[in-house]
Parts: structure tokens; C-alpha cells; sequence
């Protein structure tokens, strides 16, 4: 038996990564973070061409009908070249319109509607915010939401786990130290929920996976680099690369990461067949990835040494991305805690 990915899926993961090549290198990825509102447009608006918005759309209503392992695999892309996208907001909206048989999801399949992402209720709470519901009314803030440009929903979450779909919502921008991605503080006046859904383990833990591979993407590009700049820096007339203890960085690295890989692929796999633990382990790549991505960013960074920390190089939007990713959708701390949970080692 084979436990590798199809060719069908190889296939999608280079044509993604191929267009992030050519449309989102470091000099646009650079743009985009200074605040140009052209180069983020252009951006989506190729991304918007490859049709990946639907791609966990079922075929039934328009979409691809692919699962979340293909899922990851895109957003493995997205964050090996930190590039801003939309996409995770829609895989996690369409997984959970999937489950619930909603008409949302074959408006995410025409692009006929554009998803934010505002799930902060679901993991923690800051003093002065959090959503709560009335009826069909909702009202409060919501922190760190993913809402791309031209977005027509947000999905958010209520201090119930109540999953609701809104149209109507004021915003103001979060800067977080990642600035390859824009993130916003929503507010809710008394705004009509559209649609109102049920907790579902399976949304959050969807959600903490694609950041598990898009932490995955970015960290495998930190060491690429850090094993590109081994190879060309010269110390003492000799590349840095040929040094006992720069080879053991790298390899070290590389021995954390590459199990990690595998991880986020199982749990990718568990989720679409319906493992009985896949949402176990689906927070438990949330949680190590969050550990091996910091770790290898710390290492790759001392490779590097002082370039490491120029914008020239720009290792820095690598970096910042993975420590934002560390928190997002929940630190690692509570990942484990939810995985613990959810295989009965201690009460919820």
C-alpha cells in the first residue's frame, strides 16, 4: 500500500505553487505587507482564477467535491509563499455548509459570495469583546476576523458556539505582526443572523488544520531558504553550508518538520473518511506545528545570522506569519487541551 499522495493531487499542489512562484514573489509579498492596494488586488484576483474557492464545495451544488487533505494542501502553498488569500475562510465556511446542507455553499462554488472568517469566540475572549445573540439579532465584537476584500458573509461564532451568517457588520483594521495577511475587528449592532447553525466540533477543528498547513508551507520555505543560504554564504573561504554544525541545524530541521508533514496529511485524511479521531488529530497538528513551526523559524533565522533579520532577505514575513499562526484559532496549549478533551484523558 501506498501511503502517498495521488498524482492528481500532486498535480494541483505544483499548479498552485507554480502561479505563487511567478504572481507572489518577495517584491509583491512586499507590497502587499507595505499596504498597496493594487498588488493585493491583483493577487486575488489570480488566485480568484484558479477556481479554489469552491474546491470543498460539493459537486452536487457546483463545487470541485474535494476534500480537506486537498485543502491543505493549497493552503501548504498559500503559506509557503505567504501570500493573502481568502481561501481559508471558504474551505472552513463550505465545510461546515457541507455538513449542515446549506444553500451558502454553492455560492461559494460561483463566487457569487465571499466569506469571512470570525470564529475568536470559539477559542477565547478579551475583556470589552465577544458576540452574543438575541433571537436573530447579534451584537457585540469580534476580534482577529479573517475577511477578505469584497466579502459578502462573515461566518462568525456567538459565547454559545452558535455557528451564524451575517451580511451587514462594521470593521476596523487589527495590525498584528503579520502583515501579509489583514486582520479586523467586527462589529455587530443588533445585526440580522441570516442563518443560524449549530456547534460543530468538525468547523473548529477544520479551521486549527488549515493553519496547521499553512504553518507547514512557511516553515518548509524557512528552511529551504536557510539550506539555499548554506550553500552560498562562504566563512573562512569555505560555504557556510560545509560546517558540522550548520549541517546539523538544517538537518535537525528537516528531521522535525517532515514527520510534521505527515501529521497534517493523516489528519487531513481522517477528517474526510470520518476517523473517529479525526478532530483529535486535527488539533493535534494544530498544536505541533504550531511548536516545530516555531522552532524551525527560530533556527533557520540563526542560519542565516545577521541577514536573517534584514528586510532584503525578508525571512521576517516567514516568521511573523508562523508566530500569528502559533495563536490563531487557539494556541498550542489549548489545541492539546481540546485533543485531550476529545479522547476522554480529562473532562471538558
Amino acid at each position: 500500500m501506498e501511503f502517498a499522495l495521488s498524482e492528481d493531487q500532486r498535480l494541483l499542489q505544483d499548479s498552485i505553487s507554480g502561479f505563487l512562484k511567478d504572481a507572489a514573489p518577495l517584491d509583491v509579498i512586499r507590497k502587499i505587507a507595505d499596504g498597496d492596494a493594487e498588488a493585493a488586488a491583483a493577487l486575488d484576483a489570480g488566485i480568484a482564477e484558479m477556481g479554489i474557492a469552491g474546491l470543498h464545495v460539493p459537486e452536487a451544488v457546483g463545487g470541485s467535491g474535494l476534500g480537506l487533505l486537498e485543502a491543505c494542501l493549497v493552503q501548504e502553498a498559500l503559506g509557503y509563499a505567504v501570500a493573502p488569500s481568502g481561501f481559508m475562510a471558504a474551505t472552513v465556511a463550505a465545510h461546515l455548509f457541507a455538513q449542515a446542507g446549506s444553500e451558502y455553499a454553492g455560492g461559494i462554488a460561483t463566487g457569487d459570495m465571499v466569506f469571512g472568517l470570525a470564529l475568536t469566540e470559539l477559542v477565547s475572549r478579551r475583556d470589552g469583546a465577544g458576540v452574543m445573540s438575541t433571537g436573530d439579532l447579534l451584537s457585540g465584537r469580534s476580534l482577529l476576523a479573517m475577511v477578505p476584500e469584497g466579502a459578502t458573509h462573515v461566518l462568525t461564532a456567538d459565547g454559545d458556539g452558535v455557528f451564524h451568517v451575517v451580511d451587514d457588520w462594521s470593521a476596523a483594521p487589527m495590525r498584528t505582526i503579520d502583515r501579509t495577511r489583514m486582520f479586523q475587528e467586527l462589529v455587530f449592532d443588533r445585526v440580522e443572523s441570516r442563518s443560524e447553525v449549530m456547534g460543530d466540533d468538525g468547523v473548529l477543528a477544520a479551521a486549527r488544520l488549515l493553519v496547521a498547513a499553512d504553518t507547514l508551507g512557511a516553515a518548509q520555505a524557512m528552511l529551504d531558504k536557510a539550506v539555499a543560504y548554506a550553500k552560498e554564504r562562504k566563512q573562512f573561504g569555505r560555504v557556510i553550508g560545509s560546517f558540522q554544525a550548520v549541517k546539523h541545524m538544517c538537518a535537525e530541521m528537516a528531521a522535525k518538520l517532515e514527520p510534521a508533514r505527515a501529521l497534517v496529511w493523516h489528519a487531513a485524511y481522517a477528517m474526510d473518511t470520518g476517523d473517529p479521531e479525526a478532530f483529535a488529530m486535527a488539533n493535534l497538528a494544530k498544536a505541533h506545528l504550531a511548536e516545530v513551526g516555531t522552532f524551525v523559524a527560530k533556527i533557520s533565522t540563526e542560519v542565516h545570522g545577521g541577514m536573517g533579520f534584514t528586510d532584503l532577505v525578508g525571512l521576517h514575513y516567514w516568521f511573523k506569519r508562523i508566530g500569528v499562526n502559533r495563536q490563531l484559532f487557539g494556541s498550542p496549549e489549548q489545541a492539546r487541551k481540546t485533543a485531550a478533551e476529545l479522547q476522554g484523558f480529562v473532562e471538558a
